[in-house]
Order: C-alpha cells, then sequence, then structure tokens
C-alpha cells in the first residue's frame, strides 16, 4: 500500500484525507488499517511519532460510515490526549458529518457531557475514569459499541486505571473489534490482551523502546542548585519552541514564573489546572504564542506539536519508559530535534534505569562510581556484614570469635551464658532464674512475683488489695467506704455523698451555700424565706 487510495476508503473519507494532506501512510499504517478493515483485534506498538493516531482513526470512521448502527469508544490517560484524538476525528468526519460525537473527560461540567450524550452519539472519546462515572450513573449506555481503541494503553494501566478499564469492558458487548496501542509493550498490557482480546494481531513499526534517529541526544552532568543557571545558558544558545519537562506542578508554576522574570516567554502545564486554562496554554502554545512551555509528564505523551524543535529534561521521569514518550515530542513526522537531559549525582538510579531499557547490556558510569566508591569505602574496614564477610560463618551462625564458641550453638534449648556455664533457658519451661540467689523469679507457683529482700509476696493479699508493707495495713481494705488517709484516721470518702471535706478546718469544701454547717449539708436544701428572686416585681425606671 502505497497511498491512502490502495486502501479502498469511501469517497467521504478519501476526500477528508486530501483535505488534511495525507498522501503516504506510515509503516504502523500499512499494517494496521487493512488489518482494522478485515476485523481484526490488534495489538500495535510503535515509536512516539509514527502516526498511531490515524492508524486507528481511519478504520474507526470507516466503520461508522459503512454501519449506521453501530458506536465506538476511544479511551485515552490524559485530557490532552483524548482532546488531540478527537480533533483528528474531527477532521476525518468532515464538517459537514451526521455522525455525532461526544467528549467524555474529568475536569469539566457534567450537565455539559449530559447534553452531548442525549443527543445519541455515535463516537465517544474519552478518559477511563470520567467514562466510568457516566456508565454507573447510567448516562451512558454501550450495548451497541462494537468497535473498542485504547490509545496509549501502557500509560493508562501506570495511572491506575486498570480497574475502571475492566468495569468498562463489562458494559460493551463480548462481540467486539478491539484496538490497542502502545509506545511500549509491558507484561501486563500482554495479560489483558489475553483476557479481552479476540486472538489480536501483533504489529510493530521499528524497534520498541528506542529514540527516534533524527532527535539529537545530550547529557549534563550537573549539582541540583546549578540546573536552572544552566537552563538559561541552554535557552540563550538554541532558537525555536523548548519544552521543559520538570517533576512537580509547584516546580513547573514557579519555573515559569521565574522565566517570564528573566526575559523568556513562557507557561505551565499540569494537572491542577482547570480544563479551560490547559486548553488555553496549549492553544497559545500551538499558535507560537510564547517559547517555552514548562510541563509535568502530563504533556509526555499524545501532544502532536510540529514546532517543538528541543526537549530539557530538568528533572528526570520516575518511571523510564516516560523518557521515551517525552523525547517524542519533538522530531515529529521525520523533522530534526534534539533533547538534553540533566543529571544530578541523586538521579544516578534513576538514569541506569533509563540506559537499561535502552540498551539492556550497557553499563553506565555512574554504576562504575558507585562500585569504586564502596570498594574504597570498605579498604581497611575488614570483613562487612552482608557483604562478604569471612566463610567462618558458615551455616550454623555468626561466631565469637575470641572464645571459639558459636552463639547459635545452643542446639534449641537457648542461648548460653559462657561466663557460668549455664544457659539462659535451662529453666525447663518454668522461668528465668535469678542466678546469684538460686532463686527462679518465676517460682511464685501462681501467687504472683516476689520480693526476695522481705520474702514476702506483692500479691500475697489474696484479691484482698495490696498491702503496704510498712504499716501492715491493706490500702483496699477500706471495704467500700473509701480511700482512708492513714494519718489522720479519716476517710476521705466519709463524707457520705455531702462533697469532699476539708480535713483542717473540718468544714466540707462544698458546704459553702448559705452559711450551712458540713454536717446538715446533703440532698435537702434548706428554705428560703421571701419570695424567689425571679418572682419579685422589677421596678420601672422613672
Amino acid at each position: 500500500m502505497t497511498t491512502f487510495q490502495d486502501f479502498g476508503l469511501s469517497p467521504a473519507l478519501a476526500k477528508s484525507l486530501e483535505r488534511m494532506e495525507y498522501t503516504t501512510p506510515t509503516p504502523i499504517q500499512k499494517q494496521a488499517i487493512p488489518l482494522a478493515l478485515e476485523g481484526h483485534d490488534i495489538m500495535g506498538s510503535a515509536q512516539t511519532g509514527t502516526g498511531k493516531t490515524a492508524a486507528f482513526a481511519i478504520p474507526l470512521v470507516e466503520k461508522l460510515l459503512a454501519d449506521p448502527r453501530g458506536s465506538a469508544l476511544v479511551l485515552t490517560p490524559t485530557r490532552e490526549l483524548g482532546k488531540q484524538v478527537m480533533d483528528i476525528m474531527h477532521q476525518l468526519l468532515g464538517p459537514k458529518s451526521a455522525i455525532k460525537t461526544a467528549f467524555i473527560i474529568g475536569g469539566e461540567p457534567m450537565f455539559k457531557q449530559l447534553r452531548q450524550l442525549r443527543n445519541r452519539p455515535r463516537l465517544i472519546v474519552g478518559t477511563p475514569g470520567r467514562v466510568n462515572d457516566h456508565l454507573e450513573r447510567g448516562n451512558l449506555m454501550l450495548d451497541d459499541a462494537h468497535f473498542l481503541v485504547l490509545d496509549e494503553t501502557d500509560r493508562m494501566l501506570d495511572m491506575g486505571f486498570t480497574v475502571q478499564l475492566e468495569k468498562i469492558f463489562k458494559y460493551m458487548p463480548e462481540q467486539r473489534q478491539t484496538l490497542m496501542f502502545s509506545a511500549t509493550l509491558p507484561k501486563n498490557i500482554l495479560k489483558m490482551s489475553d483476557n479481552y482480546m479476540n486472538n489480536p494481531k501483533r504489529i510493530a513499526a521499528g524497534e520498541v523502546n528506542v529514540i527516534a534517529k533524527n532527535i539529537k541526544q545530550e547529557m549534563i552532568r550537573i549539582e541540583q542548585g546549578s540546573k536552572y543557571k544552566e537552563l538559561l545558558a541552554q535557552l540563550h544558545e538554541r532558537e525555536g519552541s523548548v519544552i521543559v519537562f520538570v517533576k512537580t506542578k509547584h516546580g513547573a508554576d514557579r519555573m515559569a514564573m521565574n522565566l517570564r522574570k528573566d526575559g523568556f516567554t513562557a507557561d505551565a502545564l499540569h494537572g491542577d489546572l482547570r480544563q479551560s486554562k490547559r486548553d488555553k496554554v496549549m492553544r497559545n502554545f500551538r499558535s507560537q504564542n510564547f517559547r517555552v512551555l514548562i510541563a509535568t509528564d502530563i504533556a509526555a505523551r499524545g501532544l502532536d506539536v510540529p514546532h517543538i524543535e528541543h526537549v530539557v529534561n530538568y528533572d528526570l521521569p520516575q518511571v523510564a519508559e516516560d523518557f521515551i514518550h517525552r523525547m517524542g515530542r519533538t522530531a515529529r513526522a521525520g523533522a530534526e530535534g534534539s533533547a538534553i537531559s540533566f543529571v544530578a549525582s541523586q538521579d544516578g538510579r534513576k538514569w541506569l534505569a533509563i540506559e537499561r531499557l535502552l540498551n539492556p547490556d550497557a553499563v553506565t558510569d555512574f554504576s562504575d562510581e558507585r562500585r569504586e566508591k564502596s570498594v574504597k569505602g570498605r579498604k581497611g574496614r575488614g570483613p562487612q556484614k552482608g557483604r562478604g564477610g569471612s566463610d567462618r560463618f558458615k551455616k550454623q551462625g555468626r561466631k565469637d570469635f575470641k572464645g571459639g564458641r558459636s552463639r547459635d550453638d545452643r542446639q534449641g534449648e537457648g542461648r548460653k551464658e559462657f561466663k557460668g556455664g549455664r544457659s539462659r533457658d535451662d529453666r525447663q519451661g518454668e522461668g528465668r532464674k535469678d542466678f546469684k540467689g538460686g532463686r527462679s523469679r518465676d517460682e511464685r507457683q501462681g501467687e504472683g512475683r516476689k520480693e526476695f529482700k522481705g520474702r514476702r509476696s506483692r500479691d500475697d493479699r489474696q484479691g484482698e488489695g495490696r498491702k503496704d508493707f510498712k504499716g501492715g495495713r491493706s490500702r483496699d481494705e477500706r471495704q467500700g467506704e473509701g480511700r482512708k488517709e492513714f494519718k489522720g484516721g479519716r476517710s476521705r470518702d466519709d463524707r457520705q455523698g455531702e462533697g469532699r471535706k476539708d480535713f483542717k478546718g473540718g468544714r466540707s469544701r462544698d458546704a459553702k451555700r448559705s452559711g450551712m454547717p458540713a454536717s446538715k449539708k446533703g440532698k435537702f436544701q434548706p428554705k428560703r424565706s421571701g419570695a424567689p428572686k425571679s418572682s419579685q416585681p422589677r421596678k420601672r425606671a422613672s
């Protein structure tokens, strides 16, 4: 297939492709479009920027034009990628198409999406979370959705959409055609294809986990505190649009503000922005109203902005696969591009993971440095625990090399105390012994721990309470009448409900109402002479 006309597409779709200036299909499109038109399930992988979106969009639109009763669902991991897919779908359908569409993503008002769903759309593009919300509320029906597309599937699984995807599959008919596209094919994608796809055809264009050859890569080792100064130098040296990837949302806003102060036109793109704000940022960037876009990994996949010439990895990605997708934002459709990565000392593990992903046989300088540092640090320290150590440990346990005895030579009966020759666990279940006095600490036979100085047991009180051994009296011999104060012989609770007494003056602290003596204060209140204060008439002011 050398041109799109060789696919035998409908006149309306062929006219749209001509209007979009699509003439020669890319390698992934040459493989995917004929198989999809024949009705096969497809699991495709290709480098970013190779035309995967058109590879599933063209057969999807052809199916909708040929069958007036079916519908299709396209799921994307991010709102930006979904917006881009919907724009391509509208271009393929044409301006006067009778096929209605719905764009279902998070961050937009529900009532706006409800209006789209009431029009019974035949093409639905959305993110898994919001689509699942409408399905559970009964706003969306997928009984006739016989065409399903999962774009950037690996990213959706990384973002935790596995549960939502499985729920969506249950609302769709089992007899359907499923197209799954991704830049990488990890094991979790292969497992999903076994569960939810019907004999999928595997297609691949180019090598997986490989960066395009038309991207010039650079790596700069630099300290974290010097990164911003180096970024300014790189922006002054380079021309054209630049996308800078950072780790955090707050970092993106702060860097965009600092760049504007330093004379650059810049803006930030991250997940905390409202959808209208995100759309405005991308619209201005596509129109080249500003030069530098500071973004988190939300913009790492699917964004097709042809004029991006440079990619800067200010912070390395948390997931190595995202490095490949970041690189794919430049050198789109065969153009030239460049990428530069700032690697600080604390980024050694991340950079090693990226190197292993791109070239599993490669050994980075960081691994050599760590190995060299670890060898230097162990010089003169003797055998280290867990680092090889000595072979004298063997299997029986670590030995005390001074005495020649093994600490674990106790053969199950317990660790021995080698000074006295007695085992700490030779007590045979009756308790640990106090070897100085020869008495067992647990020989009390259930009556309580004994105090060996006075030979009296602290629990010899036989339930009546703990005894005060100095005076011979039990603290709980009060028999319910209250705790006694043994100095004065009076009980603190001998007040019989009338209140706590002040033993110094003989008066109760609560016997302060109307001069009543403590002996008469109780639950009976004294009679008051005269009318109550509330019932006496008030004098009016003249």
